[in-house]
Order: C-alpha cells, then structure tokens, then sequence
C-alpha cells in the first residue's frame, strides 16, 4: 500500500487506532466485541468524512462561473476562478477564423470596446499579444495582466477589435469567492536549527517556506509528507526547491518554494516535516488544516526560480550547493547533477550584445580554447529569448560553417543544450540549462566525467549579427588565463562571496555620497530626481526609473530611529490616484523595493507593512499617507553628469507645489522592530531608501542641521515662501 493513503482510508485507520484496544497492550476482546467496536468505528469515521470535507470534488478546476455563450465562431468552454488573478477554460473550442479576436475582459454591463486584452499564450513574441487561434477542446489557463483581479471585471468574452463583435461571452458573478492560499504556522522548531517564517499553501500540490533555516548536518533528511497525529516513517519525500531528491542541504534564510510530487495534494496529507529517513527524527514539521480552499494546481503558480539573488541584499543566497567564481565579479557558474544530466546556472555582468561562455577545456591541464565544447549562453534582444547553445572550437577563427567558434548545428551536429530559464536584472544575466552527461556524439560533445576533476573554460565577449560568439579580447577579466578545475559530481563546492548584483557599476561619473538622517523626529518627503548615475542607483544599486523620495530636502537619506520613539512625516507625493505619474503615497515597509499597491497574492504576502497602510476586510492594503504633490523639478536639463556634489546639483532644481495640505503620517517605531526598514512608493517600485532602527538612547539625538532647516522651511510655508531659495 502507498504510504500516503486515501483520504477514507487514512480516517479510518486513524479511528481503528484510536478506538480498537491492541493486543499489543496486552489486552484481550472476543469477536462479538470486535464486530461492536469496528462497527462504531466505522459509524465515526463517515462522520469525520463528512464533517472535515478535505478534498473537493475531482476533477477540481476552481470556482466554477460558468460556460461560454456561444454567438459566432463556434465558441465553447466552461470557465473556473482558479484565484483572485487567474482564469482556467476547460475544453475551450473556437474556430480561429476571427481577423482579430482575443480573450478580451471589462467591467462594463456587456463585453464592448472599453475592455483589454487577457494575451494568450502568456509567452509570446513582439510587441503586440498574437491574435487568437484556433481551439478544439483546449484546456487554457487565462493570467489577468497589469495586476488586476477577478473582483476587478465583471465579464469574458472572444472580442473581435476590428469589427467590435463579441463571439462569445461569460459573466462574473458579483461577489464570487474565490479560491485564496492559506497562511499556515512555522514550522516547529525541534532539531539542527529548522525554523522558518509563516508556510504559505499556494495551491494544492505547492508549499512557499520563507526564511528557511536549516543547519544541513542530518545526514539523510528530507522534505516528508504523509499521515496522522505526528510525523512519523509512514510518509514519503518530497522533492525541494530545485526537484531534487538528494538530502537536503543547508539553508541560511532563503525562500523556496516545493511542489508536492505526482497525483498528491495537499487534501490527501496532514503535514509536512523535515524528516530523517536514517535515524528516524522529525527534525520540525507544520500540521495541514483540514479547511482549506486552496487554488487547484492547473500550473499557474509558477514557482519563484530559486537561483535569483535579490540585488539589495548583502549576502547571497544560493540554493545550488556548488558555486564558483570564474570571472571576478563578472561570471559565476552553479551546478549540480540531475541523474545523468548536469545542470548549469551562469550568472554574468554582461550586456544585452554580449555572451558568456562555459565548457570543458580542450586539454586537462590548461585552459585552451580550441578543440573544447563550451555552451555560449545569452539573451537574444531579436527573438526576445534566453538561449543557451551547444558549441564545437575546432580553431580559434570565427565559424564559416565548416570551422572555427561554431554551434554545433552549423556544423551537421545537434544543439544538446536545453535551456531552463533566464532571467536580467539589474545588469546581470542568468541562464539555466542542462546537458546530459553523456550525448553520444564523439566529435562535437565532449563527456563530462563525475570521478575526477577536469579544467573548464569560460569567457565573455560580444555578439555578431548572427547573435553567435565573436572572440573576446583576451584581457585577464574577460576569460580565464589560469587553469580552473571542477570535479561536478561535487557538493558544497562553493566558494562564491558574493552575489555579482552587488557589485556596485564603477562605469559613469563619479556617486555622490549618501546622506544620513539622525536624531530627528520630524520628516518632510516630497518627490525629486534621481541623480542619474550619481545618485540614486549609485547609493542603492538599483536601477531608478527617474524619480525618487527626498526627505527633509536629501535625495533617498538614511533615516535612522529608535525603536519605541514617535516620529511624524509631512507627506507631499500625491493624492489623486488617477494620475498614476503623481500619485505616491508613503508607507513603511521591510520590503527594499516597495510597490505594494501593484502587488498581488505571493509578492504581496512578501513584505510587512510597518506604517502607512491599513488593510480592509478582504484583506487589500490602502494607503493612508499621502498629500498634495510637491516635485524637486529640473530647471532645464539633468545636470547630475557634470556636478560633483549634490548641493549644487540641488541648485539646479526648483521646488513646485500643488494646491492642498501635506499628508500627515504619525509613527511609534515597535519595540521589536527589525535592524533596518525601508520608506517606500505605495503604488511604484524603488522610489525610497533605508530606514535604521536602534534600541531608544543609542540614536545621536540633537536637534541637527536638519531639523532647523525644516523647522525653517515650516515657518516659511506659513507665510507663503515655499523654500528658502525664494528669498534670494
């Protein structure tokens, strides 16, 4: 029998054991005793059946809306909420002869013209979403875009644009529940450090663990799920993060998420551990509600790709347990073995019109180029894909079809690469692939040994017109001179420092420092320019998108406070909500990126809001901290290039104000408030900056520079001068 058992089966069993006496306990019962207990026992157990209603009914798709109305076309299908953004179409039938039809949603009382376009395949390519082609019985699962909810529309139809014709249609009905994840508890701390924050279910095959720590000294523990009162040798693994059955390694604060394997979901379990297979020990576990109304796993929940490295933090994250540094500060290379396949994650500072190259040296002993089989990795701005692609250096020349740097199909060979995913951010590109070790291609694929060692190869360079590898320069920092050795049926090879999103972009003028708030109770935020490559991505490492949060007349400054302290911010970054480009109410947050409000379900549950947002009975963050918007604005141009300082580049701005009052924002720091938060853009991303908490007495806490010129620029105000600069 399957360790994991029916939902019945399991019930039953946990009431056998529960009710019948064991003549392991050395009691004794006749038959007639038996018969009378197994039947109660039975009674019992179809009223547990009844009274939990684990699982839904099967085949479970979500909250059923309705079927399409069929008008033109040949129009069919039944229509699930799978969550509060995603749509699932069962059977969806259409006969593909529309000149321009698209699932099309709106909130008007019938589909018209005022509606947009849900795009169908989600993936696609060029600028325009394809137009709808043709179905029979095609199951389809529908992501509402630009961050909007089912709550948010009203009706689906198949819209042709160009006539104004509805095809098809099915309506929302108002106020339909739809299935949400469930939050549950943290695991239970017992052994070898496990902890973690709150366990989300996401749908019902898949767990997101935040903050998951783990000392990976059990020398045979795994993810294990199965059945009754406690954990116990009755269950069975569950693949981690990366769909690895290998023991679990250590982890030091990371988010994962994992997916329950095969048909098994979350209503056939009742909890899920950390478990010891060798020793038998339940290192720390989290019990499964028997109330859930979790998503269906359709595959909409797609997974967060846990080799990304967030780029405001200073510690990386890995989740591969093998990481080296090929090229400082430009090339990282990850691995691990997958069977008879190897896995590979590069991470480079690169350009969009370069590649990076990794592979098996020509010869073991030295990095030689020619004769070795390297894949050259990129992200192809034409296409719009992340490639990956199998390549034979016969000679150091570029390839003329026959020889030279060449893909391996140019050359009558097969490309053995498969990419898994990729991914730019910040001026780092990743791409994950897989090869297998052994391709039975004997002239243009080398084999990759896993008993030893062997000397790899990597390089960066640009890319040709035909988006293949042109030769880099040959620099100490464009490829590796020295011999470098990996043996990859390695573990915890990792000597990676750093993430290269840390690295700080030396290219560009000159940053200006960052400027620091202390001992002040009193703050104005209004918003301003971003300094360009001076300022705001210069102080953050983050890319602005041009305008930012300047506090108390300083661009993004650290504020530091102390916990228990009151402080007050005079908020002037907008209240009209319809003007998106004005309207950016403050709020605190332990989130470095902010945007809550064009957050929705995982990224939403992500960050802790500290002040400045309230939540409603639905459970959907307001802004409560926002005002007249009032702008640090260009007097001409952007000057920040050719100014060193960021006072004088502040003389070239001009303070202008909206009529209407600041808004008002009072906050008393918590007594358990995290080391550092941020001040943050409700409605956009990376507009704020730091935020440092100390114990209360530890602040410097005088009445600073600061503090006068604000108590200044409020006197001023009072009598109509909006910035002392007016004086002069």
């Amino acid at each position: 029998m399957s360790p994991i058992r029916s939902n019945t089966r399991r019930q039953a069993s946990t009431t056998r054991r529960a009710r019948i006496p064991s003549i392991a306990q050395g009691l004794t019962i006749t038959w007639s005793q038996l018969i009378v207990v197994a039947s109660v026992a039975a009674l019992l157990n179809g009223l547990v059946c009844q009274a939990a209603g684990r699982a839904p009914p099967e085949p479970y798709y979500g909250r059923f809306i309705g079927d399409f109305t069929n008008f033109a076309h040949g129009i069919k299908g039944q229509i699930y909420a799978v969550d509060e953004s995603t749509l699932f179409v069962k059977s969806f039938a259409y006969d593909g002869t529309g000149p321009d039809a698209f699932f099309w949603v709106g909130k008007t009382p019938r589909p018209s013209p005022e509606g947009y376009i849900i795009p169908y395949p989600e993936e696609y390519i060029g600028i325009d979403p394809p137009i709808l082609q043709a179905h029979n019985n095609t199951d389809i699962i529908l992501r509402l875009p630009m961050g909007k909810r089912i709550k948010d529309i009203r009706w689906l139809s198949v819209w042709c644009r160009r006539f104004t014709v509805d095809f098809g249609e099915v309506f929302i009905p108002p106020g339909i529940d739809v299935p949400k994840p469930r939050v549950l508890p943290e695991f239970k701390r017992l052994a070898h450090g496990l902890r973690s924050s709150n366990i989300s279910v996401l749908d019902a095959k898949t767990f997101y663990i935040p903050n998951l720590h783990y000392d990976g000294a059990g020398p045979d523990a795994y993810f294990w799920v199965g059945n009754g009162s406690e954990p116990n040798i009755m269950g069975i693994k569950v693949p981690n993060e990366m769909g690895s059955l290998e023991p679990l390694r250590g982890y030091q604060g990371e988010d994962i998420e994992i997916q329950l394997p095969g048909s098994l979901t979350v209503y056939d379990i009742d909890w899920l551990a950390v478990w010891c297979v060798e020793y038998r020990h339940n290192f720390g576990h989290v019990y499964i509600p028997r109330d859930l109304d979790v998503p269906p796993a359709l595959g909409q929940t797609k997974i967060t790709p846990p080799w990304w490295y967030s780029p405001t933090t200073t510690t990386p994250r890995p989740v591969y347990s093998n990481c080296r540094e090929i090229l400082p500060n430009k090339l990282q290379v990850k691995w691990e073995l997958q069977g008879e396949y190897l896995q590979i994650e590069l991470f480079g500072r690169i350009t969009e019109d370069q590649y990076m190259a990794f592979g098996l040296s020509g010869v073991n002993g030295r990095p030689q180029m020619a004769q070795s089989d390297v894949v050259v990795a990129f992200y192809d701005t034409n296409a719009r894909v992340f490639r990956a692609e199998d390549y034979f250096i016969s000679d150091l020349s570029q390839c003329d079809g026959q020889r030279g740097v060449c893909p391996d199909e140019r050359i009558g060979a097969r490309n053995d690469v498969i990419v898994v995913s990729g991914d730019r951010k910040n001026g780092v590109t990743s791409i994950r692939y897989k090869r297998l070790l052994q391709t039975n291609e004997a002239i243009y694929d080398a084999p990759i040994p896993t008993d030893r060692e062997v000397s790899i190869i990597a390089a960066i360079g640009p890319l040709n017109s035909r988006k293949e590898a042109n030769a880099h320069l040959h620099t100490a920092s464009d490829h590796n001179p020295d011999d470098i050795r990996i043996n990859f049926s390695a573990r915890n090879d990792h000597s990676c420092k750093n993430s290269l999103y840390d690295v700080k972009d030396v290219s560009g003028p000159k940053p200006w420092p960052a400027r620091k708030i202390e001992g002040v109770r009193k703050f104005h935020a209004s918003i301003g320019p971003t300094g360009g490559k001076r300022g705001y991505t210069a102080i953050t490492g983050v890319p602005s998108w041009g305008i930012a949060w300047y506090v108390n007349d300083l661009l993004i400054p650290e504020i530091t406070v102390e916990r228990g302290a009151n402080y007050e911010f005079y908020i002037e970054g907008g209240n009209d909500p319809a003007q998106p480009a004005r309207y950016h109410p403050f709020y605190i947050s332990d989130s470095p990126e902010g945007g809550l409000g064009q957050k929705i379900g995982l990224e939403a549950r992500k960050q802790k809001v500290y002040a400045g947002v309230e939540f409603d009975e639905d459970g959907n963050a307001i802004p409560t901290a926002s005002g007249r918007y009032c702008e640090w604005e260009h007097r001409t141009v952007d000057r920040s290039a050719e100014i060193d300082n960021f006072e004088d580049y502040k003389g070239t701005l001009v303070y202008k104000c909206e009529d209407g009052e600041p808004g008002y924002l009072n906050w008393t720091v918590p007594s358990d408030a995290p080391d550092l938060l941020y001040y943050q853009c409700f409605t956009h991303n990376n507009l704020g900056w730091k935020i440092n908490v100390v114990n209360r007495g530890t602040a410097n806490f005088a009445i600073g520079s600061h503090l006068i010129l604000y108590a200044v620029s409020t006197v001023f105000s009072l009598i109509g001068i909006t910035r002392i600069s007016q004086l002069t």
